[in-house]
């Protein structure tokens, strides 16, 4: 009896042939994100560089040479302070953390992406912008600030076929916000039950999944937006 014939599996690598660069890799959603980048077929440069000094993001681009997407993943510990007692300090601390690193890193990055005919860039942001959270003015503020800059920069941008989003997260399982230890806490899970329609934390590997839609060919119609995962808590 004759055998069957076999084939090959066709290999789905919708990111085959792009580079993308992910900042802090080692933070936030940094790991996850360089793990499914990679498994759907891009080459990653991961870059743990803190980005904080002016000139920090400008030294990144260039080390990572031309990129077809720059994922801007900035993360801090959220600070707990009380809004009458936030000092300038702090505000600086944050905004220097999660702000002032995103036009720089647009400066250096979009020019060789307009000039290669188009490209990608997605900020991992924060839904603590579009529901009020106590004790979180600072952190709010700056991940708001990015929010609205992606929206601004993408119209932008658009003509030029670079297409600037974000992901607005929150209750996303990842080690800078939520380490085992928070998660074992029974006063979070709690929380989490009370907050978070889902019921559970969004998996690392969900949300990375979903920024690897973002990042490729298939959502080149998306401009300026703001994708909030979070479980539905922003919807309560």
């Amino acid at each position: 009896m004759p055998s069957l014939p076999t084939t090959t599996p066709t290999v789905h690598a919708p990111l085959q042939g792009l580079r993308v660069l992910v900042t802090q890799a080692d933070a936030f959603m940094g790991p996850a994100l360089c793990a499914v980048l990679a498994e759907q077929g891009a080459t990653v440069v991961a870059s743990t560089a803190a980005l904080s000094a002016p000139h920090a993001a400008a030294e990144v681009v260039a080390a990572a040479g031309p990129i077809d997407v720059l994922v801007a993943n900035l993360a801090l510990q959220a600070p707990t302070t009380p809004a009458a007692a936030v000092d300038d300090a702090e505000w600086r601390e944050v905004f220097a953390a999660l702000v002032d690193p995103l036009p720089r890193l647009v400066r250096a990055a979009v020019p060789g992406m307009v000039q290669r005919g188009g490209g990608k860039v997605l900020v991992m942001g924060s839904a603590s912008a579009l529901r009020g959270m106590k004790r979180a003015s600072s952190y709010s503020a700056a991940r708001g600030a990015q929010l609205a800059y992606v929206q601004a920069v993408g119209v932008e941008l658009a003509p030029q076929r670079v297409q600037v989003n974000a992901i607005a997260q929150n209750f996303v399982d990842n080690p800078t916000y939520f380490p085992p230890e928070v998660q074992a806490n029974p006063r979070f899970q709690e929380r989490l039950a009370r907050e978070v329609p889902l019921g559970r934390l969004v998996a690392a590997r969900e949300d990375a999944m979903f920024a690897a839609y973002l990042c490729s060919p298939a959502a080149n119609c998306f401009v300026g937006q703001v994708f909030p995962v979070c479980g539905g808590w922003v919807a309560r």
